[in-house]
């Protein structure tokens, strides 16, 4: 029996924004995305992951307190199989999951849940460690055009006014990509007309006895023009991790990181010339890379939980100097260790969940030192969203908390069991327009 077979997700009004209309006021499907579906006229769409600033920081203001009962029930659907959040953009919400031996992409009013319309493609995936065989990534929304990755490789690009497909590749046939202990689950990220895309394909071959023998064929990172589909280049001998791509601007130039399985990618995402790549694995056969990097300044955090856990680097064309690092320290005195969820910097602090299942903690630290400043224990993963200066926290058990941010202590302003989210909850929270 595969984990999390069936799922719900809640659309809740979580900002004091305008009214949402009932599905009875919903209006015909637009063809022209130039047409939003929105009638609430305040807020930002959420066209990739975590969010259109890649950092899991919403720029809406208006927060509300959240009354005993909860916020406001908008609208709620059942899902399959999968752990990728949505995406939002003109009124429309798009999801990815896995129905029996389908992956399935639903398009729905983001207002009301109506569905609008859905693309499937048949999927044999099955997961090595019994978790779901659903996907991993969340849909990538640019302009009039959609971007999937399913967990079996299936790279597709599609329109997004009807689903209809453009391109496709099957990336594990292609490049030769061994399984991964939980398929293929790294979110690809649109940079001007390149798709960049972390592919960790190999030399043809059967897969070695022992996983870390496994070597790379040069098409660590693939980046494809997001029109066509062609080949623009491909780089590295890494193989892929969990960890998506992230971009950024440092001193005019710009920039692309990806922590790949064994380290961390730093490269000039419109050619392909990498800078460096800088070692970063646990030793641990059954280990990945999984949090994204956080770029503040010339500096970049990348973080994981099997071994070694945070390190910052401080970047410039052509090479990195390590700035801190937890390699050398004793499990429990290292700074950040997140597992799947990525860390969020606020002015000079680092906030994250540290730690591997219900051990994990909420912990707060000091980005130039990697000092504790605080750390709340027994909360189990969770994923963190700035919004109005306050996170929302989901953890994997199902639990909504607001809190403020707070270099100094854990502050807690509100608590909310959510009983239709069962464990493990593991998709990043989304916030456009007031919806959460």
């Amino acid at each position: 029996m595969r984990k999390t077979r069936m799922r719900t997700v809640l659309l809740c009004g979580l900002l004091a924004l305008a009214g949402c209309r009932s599905p009875a006021d919903t209006e015909p499907v637009c063809n022209n995305l130039a047409d939003s579906l929105w009638t609430r006229k305040n807020g930002v769409d959420w066209p990739c992951f975590l969010g259109p600033t890649h950092d899991s920081v919403s720029t809406e203001k208006g927060i509300i307190p959240w009354p005993k009962d909860g916020l406001k029930l908008v609208w709620e659907t059942i899902l399959g199989e999968g752990y990728a959040p949505p995406t939002v953009a003109n009124g429309r919400l798009y999801h990815f999951d896995r129905f029996g031996d389908a992956a399935r992409l639903t398009c729905r009013n983001a207002e009301t849940g109506e569905r609008l319309w859905k693309f499937e493609y048949p999927t044999k995936y099955v997961d090595l460690y019994n978790y779901s065989g659903g996907p991993r990534c969340c849909p990538i929304i640019d302009e009039d055009r959609i971007y999937l990755h399913g967990v079996d490789g299936v790279l597709l690009c599609l329109k997004a006014t009807d689903g209809t497909e453009i391109w496709q590749h099957n990336t594990v046939k292609e490049f030769n990509i061994h399984q991964n202990f939980f398929g293929v689950g790294s979110t690809p990220i649109v940079e001007g007309d390149l798709l960049i895309v972390g592919v960790g394909g190999s030399p043809p071959g059967a897969v070695p006895d022992d996983f870390r023998k496994v070597k790379g064929n040069g098409t660590g990172i693939i980046a494809f023009d997001k029109k066509t589909g062609d080949i623009r280049y491909r780089i590295t001998d890494e193989l892929a991790s969990y960890s998506s791509p992230t971009v950024a601007t440092i001193n005019g130039r710009r920039w692309c990181f990806y922590l790949a399985r064994t380290g961390l990618v730093g490269f000039e995402p419109t050619t392909g010339k990498v800078d460096f790549q800088f070692p970063w694995r646990a030793r641990l056969l059954e280990s990945v890379n999984a949090a994204n990097p956080i770029v503040i300044g010339d500096r970049v955090l990348i973080t994981e939980t099997y071994g070694p856990g945070a390190a910052l680097l401080k970047v410039q064309p052509g090479k990195h100097e390590v700035v801190w690092s937890d390699e050398e320290k004793d499990r429990n005195e290292k700074s950040m260790q997140c597992h799947w969820n990525t860390p969020i910097h606020v002015d000079g602090y680092v906030y994250g969940s540290s730690g591997r299942h219900e051990n994990a903690d909420l912990r707060c630290i000091e980005l130039a030192t990697g000092k504790m400043m605080w750390d709340e224990g027994k909360l189990s993963r969770s994923s963190l969203m700035l919004v109005d200066g306050h996170f929302v926290c989901l953890t994997e058990d199902g639990v909504l908390l607001l809190l403020k941010v707070n270099p100094k202590k854990f502050d807690l302003v509100s608590r909310w069991e959510l009983p239709e989210i069962k464990t493990p909850a593991w998709a990043a929270p989304v916030l456009s327009h007031g919806l959460l």
